[in-house]
C-alpha cells in the first residue's frame, strides 16, 4: 500500500503544515486505494496500514465488470480490522474486478 501525499511529523514546518492543509481543502485527503478482487476466490483481503474495526470502506468500480458486481449486491464489507478489511464477493473466472476505495475514520 502506497500513500500518495507525505505526512507531517510533530514540530514540522509551518509551510509543510500548509501544504497539507491546502491539500485537503482541495479534496486530497489521501484515504483512497485500488484493489482487485481475486479471481476463483469468495473473498479478497485489503492491507491497508489506515483502516480501524471501526472505519467505514465505501467502493467505486473501476470497470464494468466491477459495477455489474457492485450493482448485484455481490461485493460488500464483511470484516474490518487494524490494518485490513475483507470484501466478499462471488466467485468469477473473470479478471479485471477493480474498484478504488475510500476509507473514512
Amino acid at each position: 500500500m502506497t500513500t500518495g501525499f507525505p505526512g507531517l511529523t510533530v514540530g514540522s514546518d509551518p509551510r509543510d503544515l500548509a501544504a497539507v492543509v491546502n491539500r485537503m481543502n482541495l479534496g486530497k485527503l489521501n484515504c483512497v486505494g485500488e484493489v482487485t478482487l481475486r479471481p476463483d476466490q469468495t473473498s479478497t483481503v485489503v492491507a491497508d496500514s489506515r483502516v480501524t474495526a471501526r472505519s467505514f470502506v465505501g467502493l467505486t468500480p473501476l470497470s464494468p465488470e466491477a459495477a455489474a458486481e457492485l450493482a448485484s449486491g455481490a461485493v460488500y464489507v464483511t470484516a474490518r480490522a487494524q490494518g485490513s478489511f475483507t470484501l466478499a464477493h462471488a466467485s468469477s473466472a473473470g479478471a479485471g474486478r477493480s474498484f478504488v476505495y475510500v476509507i473514512v475514520g
